[in-house]
């Protein structure tokens, strides 16, 4: 079920969100409910990240195939060679 929320936020906030959401196909809506989600989870033990990467979780939307050993090896094969 969904329900309808106010929020009161600078109008340039506003503005760049709504662009950063048109950029990445994905609505406004949907960037707030994927940042609360990710805010609430419980199962995440983030007690040792920096309050810096904190508030990045959720704002990169990766495969479900992502492999991040495959692509750190790819990254340094690249990088060294």
């Amino acid at each position: 079920m969904t329900t309808k929320l106010t929020l009161t936020v600078e109008e340039d906030v506003i503005k760049k969100a709504k662009s950063y959401a048109k950029h990445t196909g994905r609505s406004l809506s949907e960037l707030i409910e994927k940042y609360l989600e990710t805010l609430t989870e419980e199962h995440k033990d983030t007690g040792q990240i920096s309050p810096k990467l904190k508030r990045l979780i959720g704002s990169v939307k990766l495969p479900a195939d992502f492999d991040e050993k495959k692509e750190l090896n790819t990254y340094f094969e690249n990088k060294h060679l």
